[in-house]
């Protein structure tokens, strides 16, 4: 896909725009079916969370999977299942910010060194730790939908209070992509609502 086929994918869409506590939601309905949810900052006009729309092989809604922004934690599984997830595996949570595309991996007690995070052929930021503890690798959805590559000069990592901080540096065409998602969103008629609380 190209800058102007996604943005042309969201110009197509069915869109609805609320307002609810000073900040803007906007839910795409696209021509394919599909649903995308984004909601903005309020005042930085930037997306705090995107959510998808998922449905299973017999196009049954299985829920929201969220792209951008904090899941909400799993149901404790153990009465039903007998099993439970550990508090302390390691997850991620991604952000977005003006000039970056940003990803949080916590629950990763080893030191900075440990760690390398790399651009690989497959168009994904992998981590890999020396001591083997740790391998993942990340998908970037923003840079997939407008048919770009990552670039391992825009690749950067901190490690902090467990967690594992890795920041890409968004390449002008993405945020070329995102201001007229905006403009988009903001030219829109918005409901005011308190739907979302």
């Amino acid at each position: 896909m190209t800058p102007d086929l996604w943005l042309n994918t969201l110009r197509n869409a069915e869109k609805t725009v609320f307002m609810q506590n000073g900040g803007r939601k906007a839910h795409f309905l696209l021509e394919d079916g599909r649903e995308m949810v984004e909601e903005y900052n309020a005042e930085t006009n930037v997306v705090i969370r995107r959510t998808w729309k998922t449905k299973n092989s017999f196009d049954t809604f299985t829920g929201w999977e969220v792209e951008v922004g904090t899941s909400v934690p799993k149901q404790n599984n153990l009465e039903t299942t007998g099993i439970q997830e550990s508090s302390t595996s390691p997850f991620i949570t991604r952000r977005i910010t003006k000039r970056s595309l940003e990803w949080r991996i916590r629950n990763l007690p080893y030191p900075k060194n440990v760690y390398s995070v790399t651009v690989e052929h497959d168009d994904t930021i992998t981590v890999r730790t020396s001591n083997k503890k740790y391998y993942k690798k990340i998908r970037i959805p923003d840079l997939e939908r407008i048919g770009l590559k990552p670039e391992g000069k825009n690749v950067s990592f901190m490690h902090q209070y467990n967690t594992l901080i890795i920041t890409y540096k968004k390449p002008l065409e993405l945020v070329d992509t995102e201001n007229k998602i905006l403009n988009m969103v903001l030219q829109q008629k918005a409901i005011e609502t308190d739907l979302f609380k």
